[in-house]
């Protein structure tokens, strides 16, 4: 593969990985958020550290792991737990306590969320390698824009975690977004299972990708508007 060609290749696999991964990004931000602020960046270094090597080996065995079909069965009820858990337990009068309580427990099991973080990339990860082998079947070419597109996810996490902070309401948004992308994960793993372990491919249930990405940007569209506006209004 001549320069120009890898070139172009890595700047398609770059795209890929930020429009696949708009609800990952969102995902870290609501998984590290619990944290002490001075832990927060910790934890997304030592994810981006994970995430590369696991990426590599995801990679490198790219047709042993799509076969484990599990991997994205139990990371997306993980998110839907997260999702659920957040939307149906609280009351607003709760949540400066209860943030206090989340953000001391969460100082206490740094490494457990760091761990959480790796596991739910490692199921993001297997979505993103049956795209981009498509377009390359060069190792170097696709790690590249892999790493350039996990390095922007990272920064777009710390982003979002700190407008976040200044709109708590974007809260009920993000884990709407992460709710959704539990969902997706989940449908995936069990369409992976029903044709790899069952052997009942009609038993798969298929997300429709366009689909899946006119309903995140519209919660993220229309919740945007509603946290705002709510906001304008206290």
């Amino acid at each position: 593969m001549d320069f120009g060609a890898a070139f172009l290749a890595i700047l398609i696999i770059v795209a890929l990985e930020a429009v696949l991964s708009v609800d990952n990004a969102m995902v870290l931000a609501v998984m590290v958020r619990p944290l002490p602020e001075h832990l927060r960046s910790r934890a997304l270094l030592y994810g981006i550290i994970g995430a590369y090597v696991l990426r590599g080996l995801a990679l490198l065995f790219a047709t042993v792991i799509i076969q484990i079909w599990w991997i994205q069965l139990l990371g997306g009820a993980y998110l839907v737990y997260l999702a659920l858990n957040h939307l149906l337990r609280r009351k607003p009068e709760e949540v400066g306590e209860e943030k206090f309580r989340m953000q001391q427990a969460a100082a206490a099991s740094f490494w457990r969320v760091v761990a959480m973080i790796n596991l739910v990339d490692l199921a993001f990860a297997v979505d993103s390698v049956l795209v981009v082998i498509a377009f390359s079947r060069e190792f170097w070419v696709i790690f590249t824009g892999v790493a350039i597109g996990i390095l922007l996810i990272r920064l777009a996490a710390g982003v979002m975690v700190a407008i976040i902070e200044r709109y708590p309401r974007l809260e009920v948004v993000a884990y709407a977004v992460v709710g959704w992308a539990g969902i997706k994960l989940t449908l995936e793993g069990w369409a992976h299972g029903s044709e790899v372990w069952l052997h009942r491919p009609e038993l798969a249930l298929h997300l429709p990708q366009a689909f899946f990405l006119s309903v995140t940007l519209a919660i993220l569209v229309l919740g945007t508007l509603w946290a705002f506006r709510r906001s304008s209004e206290s």
